[in-house]
């Protein structure tokens, strides 16, 4: 498999794989006092896991203004340090947020407000300029995309942004940024549970890079079982978009027997669980960036280890379809 991806049309080099940076950013709420995080983390060891990543060949790394409120930029930021220029940086906007309650507080789409998350990002990540910036609102209405799309194009001639993207399952929305010069990638879910043929296939019409969150399932194709959740964990007070998990309970029991269902073939060649599930992401395009996130070194060091077995073969995606039932 070749370990580089072009991102988009730009022909910047990233490697196959992505480190998603949701969970470093620790706990964060709604204003209703619900989990947005993934429960406690410890910093020290998300800049050790960032810097085993870098030394392992990942060069892609993703995060957002609001996970965490700061706290994942902020990090990120300390961890790359002098090895900014080695990577290429992607963090995203939309989201308005309360950085000393840590609560998320509410959107704002406006074209102006686009530069003000700009320069706070800038500011926490301790970079002059972006590689990619992504818009958060994943529904956001497609005329307001236009104008986003547009303010970006502004961003790139003075040199704050290298390019741009939308954060979205929504095709049509990812096609309205598609028209701009620099737009680059679109980020969506994608997972073996939950496939993307109509985004994977603007992709390939538009020469964007699909970026995928969700690779792991949440956790589900990583080996999480049921059991309770630390409070401060988004899956433990599961939103309607989060499927999989039961408040209470943690995994669900009838995708744990999905995953039961595809396990042996996910694990040939020595993969674990969670290097077959980005395999078969790798196996759907060659355009895909899977983005799994980490907490710890010995996470970044497994899932850095699955770009060495390569994808899944074209029988095995065709198995794993007829197993669950596609």
């Amino acid at each position: 498999m070749e370990t580089k991806r072009t991102l988009g049309r730009g022909g910047t080099e990233v490697s196959a794989l992505g480190f998603g940076c949701w969970a470093i950013g620790g706990e964060w709420s709604d204003l209703e006092g619900r989990p947005l995080g993934w429960g406690k983390v410890d910093d020290e060891e998300s800049v050790r896991a960032i810097h085993r990543a870098l030394d392992l060949g990942v060069t892609f790394f993703d995060t957002a203004d609001v996970y965490g409120t700061g706290h994942s930029e902020r990090v990120l930021g300390r961890a790359l340090g002098k090895r900014r220029g080695d990577v290429v940086l992607a963090t995203k906007w939309g989201n308005l947020f309360d950085e000393t309650t840590r609560t998320l507080k509410g959107a704002d789409v406006s074209p102006e407000y686009v530069r003000e998350a700009l320069t706070a990002s800038l500011a926490r990540l301790g970079t002059d300029y972006v590689d990619l910036y992504q818009l958060h609102i994943s529904d956001a209405h497609p005329e307001q995309g236009a104008r986003l799309r547009d303010a970006c194009e502004e961003l790139v001639k003075e040199g704050l942004i290298r390019a741009y993207a939308w954060s979205t399952d929504d095709p049509a929305r990812a096609a309205v940024f598609a028209e701009g010069a620099h737009c680059a990638a679109v980020q969506h879910a994608l997972n073996v549970f939950q496939d993307a043929p109509e985004m994977l296939a603007l992709c390939e019409e538009t020469g964007l890079a699909s970026i995928n969150r969700s690779p792991l399932a949440m956790g589900l194709l990583a080996g999480r079982r049921q059991g309770e959740l630390e409070a401060g964990d988004i899956r433990s007070m599961p939103p309607a978009w989060l499927p999989g998990f039961e408040e209470g309970s943690g995994a669900a029991s009838d995708w744990l027997s999905r995953v039961d269902a595809i396990r042996e073939i996910l694990t040939t060649d020595g993969r674990t669980l969670a290097q077959g599930a980005l395999a078969w992401i790798w196996a759907r395009s060659p355009r895909t960036v899977p983005i799994p996130g980490f907490r710890s070194v010995a996470q970044a060091e497994q899932n850095a280890g699955a770009i060495a077995k390569g994808p899944l073969t074209a029988g095995q995606l065709t198995e794993i379809d007829r197993i669950l039932g596609r």
